[in-house]
């Protein structure tokens, strides 16, 4: 870099950092909503799991049994019975009032047809329109009738003889050890904020990066930022996006930091390789932005592609539902989303622990997405030249 070109760069920078110190929306999307969503959403998992839901019973066989069946479940973590109800009908009608998210229906004789080996049938009825509640129940309520099951197999055994060793040998011939790897505590906060918080952050550069370009052709200050640039389409981009590269990367060091080292989540490859994915996300992203205005050049328009792109992110990185069972279209566009990139580099480093030598390609695409920028720069140049901003 010429001395020429360096001290265009330092004025660019300086008039960069006065614009972001006089515009209170740049501090509230550099800073406060990043903050904000990484405090928000820890402190609403804070627990990992939801706890106690409330779920009722509809007990017709009422016997000592069912009794010990309804403690059993009430015991467990997920699930709070908090009402027993004379039908199926009311209990039915709880759920729809949003007063309990599951019941579960133990019909009249239940007990004795398990007593006599007759397969009684007890039913759990869930609502799904809340998905983690009820699956949560659901799982509460399916092993509890397993449980029962096994017990009353079990008292059956013994009464006709058969020692304790050989009835659970009857009742579960094949023990299954469950070991949960990488976040053994299945807590929701580990496994959603980790490409939560990068999410978020890559939409609001996704945002910033198409509003601070944008606003320059709108406010007519493009001609002037040029020729403080000496008519330099990359020393104006490069000066303009140098003081938000610095605070994105702050906010993706805070989040790293808070999550690895503050809230201890797994990061068995340390953190220094999460500090550099979080710097290629920022870089990769900020290009991105480049070339979606270079690409629409429109304001208006670039800000809807970069909202789109940046909400289908989430969806399509891999983290809520695995890349490899969507369709073949979808596997193959979901390599056009920095996110995807990044999630793979955080599974392969900070839960497997692996070198980053095996994120290669994800580490390569991340900088591929940086050269974007170089297809559009032409054109780009030329609206900031000559483009008329028309509302």
């Amino acid at each position: 870099m010429s001395k020429t070109t360096c001290q265009c760069f330092l004025r660019i920078v300086r008039r960069e950092i006065l614009r972001i110190a006089t515009k209170p929306m740049y501090l509230f999307c550099m800073v406060i909503a990043p903050v904000f969503c990484f405090l928000f959403f820890t402190t609403l998992m804070g627990n990992g799991l939801p706890t106690n839901l409330p779920a009722g019973v509809v007990d017709l066989d009422n016997t000592a049994t069912t009794r010990s069946i309804i403690r059993n479940l009430d015991a467990f973590q997920q699930t709070q019975i908090v009402a027993h109800y004379p039908s199926v009908t009311e209990a039915r009608q709880a759920i729809q009032r949003g007063e309990i998210y599951s019941f579960y229906y133990i019909p009249k004789g239940t007990t004795e047809e398990a007593l006599a080996q007759r397969q009684p049938k007890v039913s759990f009825y869930i609502n799904y329109s809340y998905l983690i509640a009820g699956s949560l129940l659901y799982k509460d309520q399916r092993t509890m009738s397993e449980l029962a099951s096994a017990a009353i197999g079990q008292a059956t055994l013994l009464a006709k003889g058969a020692t304790e060793a050989q009835a659970l040998a009857f009742l579960q011939p094949v023990v299954i050890s469950t070991h949960a790897l990488n976040n053994p505590w299945l807590n929701y906060s580990v496994y959603l904020c980790n490409t939560l918080f990068p999410g978020i952050l890559m939409l609001l550069i996704f945002l910033t990066t198409v509003y601070t370009i944008g606003t320059e052709l709108k406010e007519n200050t493009a001609k002037e930022l040029m020729q403080m640039a000496d008519n330099s389409i990359v020393t104006a981009l490069t000066g303009k996006l140098f003081p938000q590269t610095v605070t994105f990367f702050i906010m993706a060091t805070f989040y790293n930091v808070y999550l690895y080292g503050f809230l201890h989540y797994p990061c068995n490859s340390g953190i220094f390789p999460m500090l550099l994915a979080g710097l290629l996300l920022v870089l990769a992203s900020q290009a991105f932005g480049v070339f979606l205005f270079g690409l629409f050049g429109s304001l208006r328009l670039a800000l809807s592609a970069a909202s789109l792109w940046g909400v289908i992110s989430f969806s399509i990185s891999g983290f809520t539902f695995p890349v490899m069972a969507m369709h073949p279209t979808l596997q193959a566009l979901s390599v056009l989303f920095p996110l995807r990139h990044y999630f793979l580099i955080y599974v392969n480093l900070a839960l497997n622990g692996y070198p980053i030598i095996y994120a290669w390609h994800a580490v390569t695409a991340l900088l591929l997405f940086m050269l974007l920028p170089f297809f559009i720069l032409k054109k780009l140049r030329t609206a900031m030249l000559h483009y008329v901003y028309i509302p």
